[in-house]
């Protein structure tokens, strides 16, 4: 380290944002992307250019928009969800070239300097390869519990 080196937490962030492996994305009030850092091009698939200012509607599975957008919404109006505590959502997403991954991931509030609720900010992480050894294993578990005696 240089000696005398002054972080702020804007830089640490920066530095957090740019370097993690994991997806953090933020999106306004409207559900358009604001934020897409180099992990979400690489879980997802679309450079930063293609996906800043497009719907979060580009890594949503058709059939869970509707799902998504009522809780979206629930959340920009109370600014509460239990997936900001530190619980995890997974989910299916989509990638750029329409195949579907797994994805877990928490979701914070972005506030304004008078508290309103500006967006939301997700940091998502590629749960596929541990979604399938636990779907290979409860079929594992399956195929026993029905030839045992």
């Amino acid at each position: 380290m240089t000696e005398g080196a002054v972080f702020t937490p804007g830089s640490i962030a920066a530095a957090i944002v740019e370097a993690s492996s994991d997806a953090i994305i933020a999106s306004d009030r409207e559900g358009l992307i604001r934020l897409w850092n180099p992990g979400a091009e690489r879980i997802f698939g679309f450079a930063a250019a293609e996906a800043l200012g497009q719907s979060l509607d580009i890594i949503i599975p058709q059939r869970l928009r509707a799902r998504h957008w009522d809780g979206y919404r629930a959340v920009i109006a109370s600014g509460h969800s239990r997936y900001s505590a530190g619980a995890l959502l997974a989910v299916p997403a989509l990638r750029k070239d329409g195949s579907q991954l797994s994805v877990e991931f928490t979701i914070t509030p972005l506030l304004s300097a008078d508290g309103d609720i500006t967006g939301l900010i997700a940091v998502m992480r590629d749960a596929t390869a541990r979604f399938e050894e636990t779907k290979a294993l409860r079929q594992q578990l399956r195929a026993l519990a029905h030839h045992s005696p």
